[in-house]
């Protein structure tokens, strides 16, 4: 069973959503705004958010921003608002996932499903091996970075997608089997991952390690292994 915390303004939809969590057997923590939704977030230390952008007190990308501050927990968006501009912004500021109301129920559920299961396996404690790369190098079980003696920060989805990466050197991965490989599901679009790209490389620039990940134009990217 998993706590989520659902930060949502509209009363009927909180509730409707809450009822189908329930239904699957996970606890559910209400939030009708921002205050009490950056208090619940520190308090009861959800599983799972999910985030309205409209919301009284302030925005859903400020809510995702200061979260981001002190947690790694999934962060799926809902909100009405459905242009690219905000997909991309509510991706840049920390979100896994993006939700354009309407949507449907089976829809959401399968996405929670999906975070779940990443979260459920970052807790597994599983030994695995290291994935490196010269002075790269990414431990799995630890789901740490490591640049010579330096440490990387990177978010859950950064890390599974530049070890996606870094397991199929050289290869041109589309968007569409990164998306398969990292996020497990197709119900976000190719965007999200040219967002996750850019946050990673740039991390991986700041931290000398460059033009590790090649852009293919039309195709997606590519692993060029460090030597």
């Amino acid at each position: 069973m998993a706590t989520i915390l659902i930060v949502e303004d509209d009363r009927t939809l909180r509730e409707t959503l809450a009822y189908n969590l329930q239904r699957e057997g996970h606890a559910v923590v209400p939030a009708q705004d921002v205050p009490t939704a950056l208090t619940r977030a520190r308090q009861d230390r959800p599983d799972l958010i999910l985030l309205d952008l409209m919301l009284p007190g302030g925005s859903g990308f400020d809510v995702c921003r200061q979260i981001r501050a002190f947690s790694t927990v999934p962060i799926i968006i809902l909100t009405a608002r459905g242009e690219d501009v905000d997909r991309v912004v509510g991706l840049e500021v920390g979100a896994d996932d993006y939700v354009t109301k309407p949507f449907s129920l089976r829809e959401l559920m399968a996405r929670v499903k999906a975070n779940l299961r990443r979260v459920d396996l970052d807790r597994s404690g599983i030994e695995e091996p290291t994935v490196s790369s010269g002075d790269l190098t990414a431990n799995l079980s630890a789901r740490s970075v490591q640049v010579g003696d330096r440490s990387l920060s990177l978010q859950p989805r950064e890390f599974d997608l530049l070890v996606f990466l870094m397991r199929h050197p050289g290869a041109v991965l589309t968007r569409e089997r990164l998306l398969r490989g990292v996020w497990g599901h197709e119900f976000v679009g190719p965007r999200t991952v040219d967002v996750h790209v850019r946050r990673v490389r740039a991390k991986l620039e700041e931290a000398g390690c460059p033009n590790l990940i090649r852009t293919v134009h039309g195709v997606g990217y590519a692993f060029d292994a460090a030597s």
